[in-house]
């Protein structure tokens, strides 16, 4: 009976786990055959944890506007790269390089954020190291 409890209980934890070590990979919800460049104008700044996000309006070839969620690294890796929330009032123009989503909807996973000014910053979402390791062998 003993046992039993033990067996169920480890099962659990487990249970509990691989979604956590899920959330947290980058091949999980981002697909580095697919890097991309967005060019627009912020509409919001998440300054939250466990990561940052930022809202842009990107025009398309079609003319058309898409707002695009960008993932961030938190804000005390924000912070350590010299970012602030102060950084990214709405109205800013800024160019973005990451990586789409799998799902093929209008987010993706920054890497670097280069203002109008030409200052550029590691985004802290993921660094090449971590999409490389994500690619298939």
């Amino acid at each position: 009976m003993k046992a039993k409890l033990v067996l169920l209980l480890a099962s659990a934890i487990v249970m509990v786990a691989l979604p956590a070590r899920a959330h947290h990979s980058f091949a999980a919800e981002f697909d580095v055959n697919q890097p991309i460049t967005l060019k627009g104008t912020l509409t919001k700044m998440e300054w939250v944890n466990p990561h940052g996000w930022l809202h842009i309006d990107v025009t398309g070839p079609d003319g058309k506007v898409m707002n695009w969620a960008v993932e961030a690294g938190a804000p005390n890796a924000l912070l350590r790269r010299g970012l602030r929330n102060s950084d990214f009032p709405v109205g800013t123009e800024v160019v973005i390089e990451g990586y789409r989503a799998k799902g093929g909807g209008p987010t993706a996973n920054g890497t670097k954020v280069t203002f109008k000014d030409g200052r550029n910053f590691f985004l802290g979402a993921s660094d090449n190291t971590t999409a490389n390791e994500a690619a298939p062998r």
